[in-house]
């Protein structure tokens, strides 16, 4: 078990996006938990005391949605969404994804999650949809591995296609699955990795990639045993797909999986950019969460989701990087600025105003603990996670922002890693490194599978 850590004289601890900032506060971890917080606490017997000076102590950011295997198609021009159509771009990159290997997916998940863990984040969703069969069926299994070696709380979505190209679908033929399955590695990863328990650092969802690219059976079957399995639900809705799945099945998207049973409080959605009034109201009544990925929406986003919207009407709201194919960097603290900067762009002519600064923190924090279904993650609080990361604010670049704790993060942004993160009450990351490993030869390692197989 990890030891205690002290925390002594943080300039601010923000407790969460609602809660009252501690000013010049102590905040202890005892193993994985938080033990107290507060002024002039006491260090129990062995625990390592941190000169907190200067510090704002947050809760660990909570990623939603992410597909850490397309870190290996980043920066790539012939890649470039201005240059291509959507059918161009996806002839493109699918064939390139069908050439990934099991070790890709491995170290492209490592390289993902080390950059989430230097800029804050503590729990990453992926939804992994890539299974070229060529790559074996232990592709999760090695994304759990990375999680392992990082220290990341790592939840895992395990998507699927099944519909072949020739009855509609975007997937290469090398790509698809049965949904047979399908679902047989989905309860064969929750009876082998999925841990409920308080703190998990391990859990499993079942994640069909979206419903233009799956049989109905799909759909039905995942919602099937993930409640029998007690697990959450996830997949792509909203993003330009609805006209596609009225015209085969007379419905748009939300009314499709609605009838399917695949929505609810143990459901989430990435994207729905292109959502209606009523559609929006659908998922505020049933308790379905959103992801909200800001950052694609620059690139490739026909609309800007409407968050105020949604949040007026009562939806779970949260944030996600996404993949590199719409967005280059896997940055959720780059997301909390761009998500608040991109709705004040688009405030214009909306019915609801713009949610505060401070709730785009909440939505990276404890909206998206939320929507993966948990209540030990996502705020400081003693008995909660001790998931948080640090940033030293004795810089110019924060000259004039620090009477605002909650809001520094939406409007001045954060252009740098932190200073620490911790996971469970470990540091991951402190003083730019890595603890007990070796960052350059994790580059190495990775940059040699990414050369090998693709280029």
């Amino acid at each position: 078990m990890t030891g205690a850590i002290l925390f002594r004289n943080c300039a601010a601890i923000v407790p969460s996006s609602g809660a009252a900032v501690l000013r010049d506060a102590d905040l202890l971890t005892q193993g994985p938990a938080i033990a107290a917080i507060g002024k002039n606490l006491a260090a129990p017997d062995g625990a390592r005391v941190i000169d907190a000076s200067g510090w704002f102590l947050y809760p660990g950011l909570v990623n939603t949605h992410h597909h850490f295997f397309q870190t290996f198609v980043r920066n790539r021009v012939e890649l470039d969404w201005t240059r291509l159509s959507l059918i161009e771009w996806l002839d493109t990159i699918y064939p390139i994804f069908a050439r990934l290997t099991e070790d890709c997916f491995y170290h492209s998940s490592v390289t993902a999650m080390a950059e989430l863990i230097k800029h804050g984040c503590t729990t990453a969703f992926d939804h992994q949809y890539c299974f070229p069969r060529h790559a074996g069926g232990r592709i999760v299994d090695r994304q759990f591995e990375a999680a392992e070696l990082l220290g990341m709380r790592f939840h895992a979505g395990r998507g699927g296609n099944t519909l072949p190209k020739s009855e509609g679908s975007t997937i290469p033929d090398e790509m698809l699955e049965t949904t047979d399955g399908f679902i047989a590695d989905c309860a064969r990863l929750i009876d082998t990795y999925h841990d409920a328990g308080r703190f998990s650092m391990r859990q499993v969802a079942v994640a069909p990639c979206q419903p233009v690219n799956c049989y109905r059976e799909t759909f039905a079957e995942s919602v099937r045993l993930a409640r029998d399995k007690g697990v959450i639900l996830h997949t792509h809705a909203g993003e330009g797909e609805s006209p596609v799945i009225e015209a085969r099945f007379g419905l748009r998207s939300i009314d499709y999986l609605e009838q399917l049973g695949f929505a609810g409080p143990d459901s989430f959605y990435a994207h729905c950019w292109e959502l209606t009034r009523s559609e929006i109201a659908s998922l505020a009544a049933s308790g379905t969460g959103v992801s909200h990925c800001p950052e694609p929406v620059y690139l490739v986003g026909a609309e800007v989701t409407d968050i105020p919207a949604m949040a007026a009407q009562g939806v779970r709201l949260s944030l996600g990087a996404d993949g590199a194919a719409s967005n280059d960097n896997s940055n959720l603290m780059h997301c909390i600025h761009s998500g608040y900067m991109l709705q004040c762009l688009a405030a214009s002519g909306r019915d609801n105003p713009v949610p505060l600064p401070a709730e785009f923190l909440g939505y990276a924090t404890q909206g998206g603990a939320s929507c993966l279904g948990r209540d030990d993650i996502g705020r400081l609080e003693p008995g909660m996670a001790a998931d948080l990361f640090a940033i030293d604010t004795r810089r110019m670049d924060y000259i004039g922002t620090r009477h605002d704790p909650h809001s520094l993060i939406a409007k001045v942004g954060v252009g740098m890693p932190t200073d620490l993160t911790m996971i469970n009450g470990r540091i991951v990351w402190e003083n730019g490194e890595f603890p007990g490993l070796d960052e350059r030869k994790l580059f190495a390692e990775a940059e040699t599978v990414l050369n090998s197989t693709l280029f």
